[in-house]
């Protein structure tokens, strides 16, 4: 079985391209993995998710474990062939929904019991336990558990949160042990404290991962913040490895994260906002639900390559959005999936030739215009 590597192609500035390889394929970077929380990314087929130019899916531990279970997903052949995706698939460990979860979870040094939001049942989840649900769902990047705290939260309680974390990451690459082919991924933590986030990189050097994520942000600290601490954090991980900004975000907030050294991003957002009736575009953000949709019968976005755009009308989309018919949310979905794909693939371009600066003023002077005049 081929080993799973990284290989990095061109930098320009800090933004890196290259390429991770796994034995399910290849995954180019700087990757968008889009958000498949339970086996399915919302309103799309697997080819269709591929089609939009998608390497890797993100699959979502918490979700799986309770419905319809990593047993059961195991013993139907795994979660690729469970959701017939055959390339490479991430799996969070379960962390940050238990996080969201405050109100009905206890957190212990052995991990956290937590109540489902489904039924109300009991359950656990410890490294090992996150770690043993992972390889029966069979994902090819596996995360590290880890207690995210929700920021705004004081330096002692970031601090304390992130000593734990980097226990329960020790404790995690034990309980992973070796499973060629597959690569485990550390978290770093430290909240917005820049000598925190050293720690933690440094305890995460020590073990010594496949990958490292900066965990922790996209949290309600807002863009500024955000940005500031991914000035110093891709830095202080490991130059060989890939690095991955867990839960990011819109497409301003994934360009500024590749032009700071980020190589993997996820988010629901294109997703959901396709649902929603928002869509993403060269020129800002559009909300199709508007009246000034009703009668215009050109194309979402002209220079995009999806079905949405390139058989459909404004009007049309505005209709069955409106009429909450399920294909709206399909085209929608495509159109923004499709979006976040040709962005990706527009800055593995542009820091390949070295013009990522012009680039990235192009992108911005695009948004800034904002959407084409009504009619």
């Amino acid at each position: 079985m081929s080993e799973f590597t990284f290989e990095k192609h061109a930098q320009d500035g800090r933004a890196r391209t290259g390429v991770i390889s796994t034995p399910r394929g290849e995954i180019r970077t700087p990757a968008f993995m889009p958000v498949g929380t339970a086996a399915t990314v919302k309103a799309m087929l697997p080819g269709s998710v591929r089609e939009t130019g998608a390497d890797i899916l993100l699959g979502n531990t918490y979700h799986l474990m309770l419905r319809p279970t990593a047993e059961r997903i195991a013993a139907l052949g795994g979660l690729h062939k469970f959701m017939n995706w055959e390339r490479p698939i991430l799996t969070d460990s379960g962390g940050f929904q238990v996080m969201s979860l405050a109100g009905l979870r206890k957190l212990t040094e052995e991990g956290v019991t937590f109540k489902s939001h489904i039924d109300g049942s009991k359950h656990a989840l410890t490294p090992e336990r996150s770690m043993e649900i992972q390889a029966l769902l069979g994902s090819d990047i596996v995360m590290c558990f880890d207690e995210c705290p929700a920021l705004p939260a004081d330096r002692g309680r970031i601090a304390q949160s992130m000593e734990l974390s980097m226990r329960w990451a020790a404790r995690s690459k034990v309980a992973f042990g070796d499973r060629p082919g597959h690569a485990l991924f550390g978290i770093q933590q430290g909240g917005l404290e820049e000598d925190l986030r050293a720690q933690s990189a440094e305890a995460l050097r020590e073990i010594g991962f496949d990958g490292y994520a900066v965990g922790g942000l996209a949290v309600g600290e807002g863009q500024e913040a955000m940005f500031g601490c991914l000035d110093y954090a891709p830095e202080q991980l490991p130059e060989d490895k890939p690095r991955y900004l867990m839960g990011v975000g819109k497409p301003d907030d994934i360009v500024g994260a590749v032009a700071r050294g980020i190589d993997m991003m996820d988010c629901v957002l294109p997703s959901r906002s396709g649902r929603t009736g928002q869509a993403f575009t060269r020129h800002g953000v559009v909300n199709i639900r508007n009246a000034r949709h009703l009668d215009d019968p050109r194309p979402l976005d002209e220079a995009c390559g999806c079905p949405a755009c390139q058989n459909y009308s404004r009007a049309y989309l505005h209709h069955v959005t409106r009429s909450k018919e399920i294909i709206g949310s399909m085209l929608m979905t495509w159109h923004n999936l499709r979006y976040y794909q040709d962005l990706m693939a527009g800055m593995r371009e542009a820091i390949a030739a070295g013009s990522f600066e012009s680039w990235q003023r192009a992108f911005h002077a695009g948004r800034a215009q904002g959407d084409i005049d009504p009619l």
